[in-house]
């Protein structure tokens, strides 16, 4: 008898400690082989899947097409100051990954004379879109190229420079891509990460899609990846630059 009450106190126990603390659940379904941790209780604006401390927020579909492409973002974001700011050559090759509907691709793609544009996206739809614009714009430098939640599926060695403007933060899967992107990097080639500024409460974007400077850092670094520089030049985004050394 008092083995089983000892058995009942003890799973009382355990259950009590699993409602009472998320991190004990999160620690049940997390492997000690993986870079990821799942947890059950978590934000509604995320996955539930932690990255280094972070959760992976809910992926933007192809329905916000719309807000992409809106009238006022040059007003509210000044993305033209992220193409100044980027130090563009005519010969790049640039990956815009995440790209969403093209925004970024479309306007650096003139700039590249002598180069091209890779729009990744993992969203088909979005591709349709780019595919759309390519032919409306009739610009011929911008390469639509469909990758997976793993994989950016970009040749090796063959990019100048990587962008990601808010769109890191919605990765599944941030280190797989990442080590990706940097073989898909040239030696000395740049990763561009632009992110709405989570050290600051007041930027009324929601938590989990905005970054600290110090997270990105962190997790730039864990795929070796060296930080170069921050430009705080945006009104409401970090634009940090960081390059592959090798």
């Amino acid at each position: 008898m008092s083995n089983f009450l000892h058995f009942i106190v003890t799973l009382l126990l355990m259950l009590s400690c699993s409602l009472l603390n998320p991190t004990y659940t999160a620690q049940a379904n997390s492997s000690p082989n993986t870079v990821y941790e799942q947890r059950t209780i978590h934000s509604l604006d995320g996955i539930g899947k932690y990255y280094m401390g972070r959760e992976i927020a809910q992926v933007m579909g192809h329905t916000g097409a719309g807000w992409l492409e809106r009238s006022r973002r040059e007003t509210e974001e000044q993305p033209s100051k992220v193409i100044t700011a980027i130090n563009l050559q005519p010969n790049y090759v640039v990956a815009d990954i995440g790209a969403g509907t093209g925004y970024f691709s479309f306007r650096i793609a003139p700039l590249l004379t002598a180069g091209k544009v890779f729009a990744v996206d993992i969203q088909p739809e979005m591709i349709d879109i780019i595919e759309f614009f390519k032919k409306e714009k009739n610009i011929s430098n911008v390469e639509p190229v469909l990758a997976t939640v793993t994989n950016p599926n970009l040749p090796d060695e063959s990019v100048d420079l990587a962008l990601m403007v808010d769109a890191y933060h919605e990765f599944e899967y941030p280190q797989e891509v990442m080590q990706g992107i940097v073989k898909a990097l040239k030696p000395g080639g740049r990763v561009v990460l632009v992110e709405y500024r989570g050290e600051n409460p007041f930027i009324m974007i929601k938590r989990l899609h905005k970054m600290t400077q110090k997270q990105a850092r962190k997790e730039m670094q864990a795929v070796g990846l060296v930080w170069r520089e921050t430009k705080n030049l945006l009104p409401q985004q970090h634009l940090m630059v960081f390059e592959k050394l090798t």
